[in-house]
């Protein structure tokens, strides 16, 4: 029987002091990347309301020049219903990111980029050097767990920029997620580097827990882009409604002071209009979401049936209703729900992204709630 080597405490030492070095240099890139959206223009407001306003406008002339071509015959024509108009139909163009038009901005968002970059080599240096220290798969514990998810959500990022795909707007909300994640691996998940017990030593560890990861990364991506498009949705239908800029603050005057919930949505979209009019259109944003979250299902349910393999090996059973085997299948259930309603009619659109919330957010308790709040044959790779 092999005996697990001791952990090289040396290399152990350079892998903390990488992830610190990573985690200041994300703190950088966070600040790079809110100047950009700070000296961003607000010229895409402008435009894309006049692309709006002009299409209005000359569908209503082409209707008021075929009535006036009838002679002298009223016609009376059928009352209008307005309603609020389908994810997607509103023809509405992508915006110009989050630097808008602004020189300025731009160079910032390169900036944000670049910092982006090196502390990804600093944050890949450190897990690798954690792997090192104890000859096996960095992912042993939930603080191994961690600093490894987020080193591959930012490669998944990267990645998406380096196929040219238009993708920098998701930069704030990556630093900042990242330096959560690591700010709580760091501080309350923290695990010295030690060998695992007996029943992780098998080359599962490395199928079934690295699809884990990856799957987590492009969820992420994608609860990210459902949840921008639900803001951005909004935005769109308060410009085809003509509540933007002055016109919402018309409405917010008109509104009666003992509405606070309305004063207040309309007092959070003044404060929100502007970088909303940055991201991409909500049909983008949908598609990005319907697309990340599809092609990673067929890889989250590899990732139970793996774990069902390495349960039957370790433990002489394929399912046992451990906490984390339910909820593994519970976030599965909840995405298939997902691709289900998105290929529903009725349920496109706002519907189909909160149940994608909802799923993500069972993911998280899978790790984050189960891990810590529930004991189970899992409970090893807890704090």
């Amino acid at each position: 029987m092999a005996i697990a080597a001791a952990a090289n405490e040396n290399l152990a030492h350079i892998s903390n002091v990488l992830i610190y070095s990573a985690m200041a240099v994300y703190t950088l890139a966070f600040l790079a990347h809110i100047a950009e959206w700070v000296f961003g223009s607000r010229s895409a407001v402008g435009r894309t309301a006049a692309a709006i306003t002009t299409r209005a406008g000359a569908a209503r002339a082409a209707a008021g020049g075929a009535g006036a071509q009838g002679g002298g015959t009223a016609v009376l024509e059928r009352p209008k219903v307005v309603t609020r108009a389908a994810t997607g139909s509103r023809d509405v163009p992508d915006g110009p990111g989050a630097a808008g038009t602004s020189e300025k901005g731009d160079v910032y968002g390169r900036i944000a980029v670049s910092l982006t970059v090196l502390s990804f080599l600093l944050h890949a240096g450190s897990v690798l050097t954690r792997a090192l220290s104890v000859e096996r798969a960095p992912w042993g514990n939930m603080y191994e767990f961690s600093t490894t998810f987020g080193m591959t959500v930012v490669g998944v990022y990267l990645g998406l920029l380096a196929f040219k795909k238009n993708v920098r707007w998701l930069g704030l909300p990556l630093t900042t997620t990242i330096l959560l994640d690591l700010g709580l691996a760091v501080s309350v998940l923290y695990t010295e580097s030690d060998q695992l017990v007996p029943a992780l030593h098998s080359y599962w560890l490395w199928i079934h827990v690295s699809c884990a990861i990856l799957s987590g990364a492009a969820l992420w991506v994608g609860a990210c882009s459902t949840l921008l498009f639900l803001f951005r949705d909004g935005y769109e239908a308060r410009l085809v409604e003509g509540r933007t800029d002055a016109g919402l603050r018309r409405h917010l005057d008109e509104l009666p002071q003992d509405r606070k919930y309305a004063r207040f949505k309309a007092k959070l979209a003044l404060r929100t209009d502007d970088p909303m009019s940055r991201l991409p259109s909500a049909a983008t944003l949908d598609k990005l979401a319907y697309r990340v979250n599809a092609t990673v299902f067929p890889l989250w349910t590899f990732t139970i049936v793996a774990g069902a393999i390495w349960a039957e090996a370790a433990w002489g059973r394929y399912w046992g209703w451990d906490p984390k085997e339910v909820w593994s299948f519970i976030t599965w259930v909840a995405y298939a729900c997902y691709l289900h309603a998105r290929a529903t009619a009725g349920w496109k659109g706002r519907k189909a992204a909160y149940i994608a919330l909802a799923a993500f957010g069972c993911y998280l308790f899978n790790y984050y709630g189960v891990n810590i709040f529930v004991t189970g044959k899992h409970s090893y790779a807890g704090v």
